[in-house]
């Protein structure tokens, strides 16, 4: 390790940044967490990734003694849980009707949540379900600002929708999986940069905003396909130029 331009041998821990820093955090809490969990309460379901992990408790009561003891583990082994981050929390749906103090989370970019779901006869509930978590939402929205597609009036089209339909993809494969209407909002924020696009590369549309927009929705009826996140939605066009 390197301060100050002196080098400091190292008697603990890994190198912040190191390529072998992640798997060998992984190592330890697999024999830290994963198998004590499983051997000390087996009958409580739990999912880990990196630091980062959620056990299904079926009372208050076994919550409390799992999250005392889970951190009287991690103390044996030299960690603590994080004292903000760690939380009890209440699954409210139609089945659980109470009130908490805790009563959504955050997982791998998923804010678990009360939502109002819709089941197959068409009949609304209310239902404990994930939706792309608010954090993401701003990642995906500064990462579309970042494209600087206003700027970008020398390219076609069609040359933005190949740059870019790879990034749109993943976001609306991963996200999207769950509640995909939580989607909408930031996709929405890309088809305005799409007007704006439009508006700065041809004269008939400059200084006409509303005009570059209306041209965006007449090219996503015509070519759905041109754009991943045109193809939104159960309905057809749900989603194409929707500014």
């Amino acid at each position: 390790m390197q301060e100050d331009g002196q080098l400091i041998e190292r008697e603990k821990g890994t190198p912040r940044g190191g390529v072998i820093s992640p798997l060998l955090a992984n190592l330890f809490l697999h024999y830290a967490f994963d198998r004590w969990m499983a051997k000390r309460y087996p009958q409580v379901p739990f999912e880990r990734y990196a630091d980062d992990a959620i056990a299904h408790c079926r009372t208050e009561g076994e919550a409390q003694e799992v999250r005392a003891a889970i951190a009287a583990r991690l103390q044996e082994c030299g960690l603590e849980l994080h004292p903000q981050k760690t939380k009890i929390v209440y699954c409210k749906d139609d089945d659980r009707r109470g009130t908490y103090s805790n009563e959504k989370f955050d997982f791998l970019g998923y804010t678990f949540r009360p939502r109002r779901s819709k089941n197959r006869k068409g009949k609304y509930f209310v239902n404990f379900t994930p939706a792309v978590s608010d954090t993401a939402v701003k990642a995906i929205r500064k990462e579309i600002r970042s494209w600087n597609l206003h700027l970008r009036s020398d390219k076609r089209i069609e040359d933005l929708a190949r740059m870019f339909n790879p990034v749109i993809r993943g976001w609306l494969q991963y996200y999207g999986r769950y509640y995909r209407s939580a989607l909408y909002p930031p996709m929405k924020q890309l088809n305005r940069s799409l007007a704006r696009w439009a508006e700065r590369k041809y004269k008939k549309l400059r200084g006409h905003l509303r005009r570059a927009a209306h041209w965006v929705a007449r090219i996503s009826r015509r070519d759905s396909k041109l754009w991943a996140h045109w193809q939104m939605g159960e309905r057809r066009g749900s989603m194409a130029g929707a500014v």
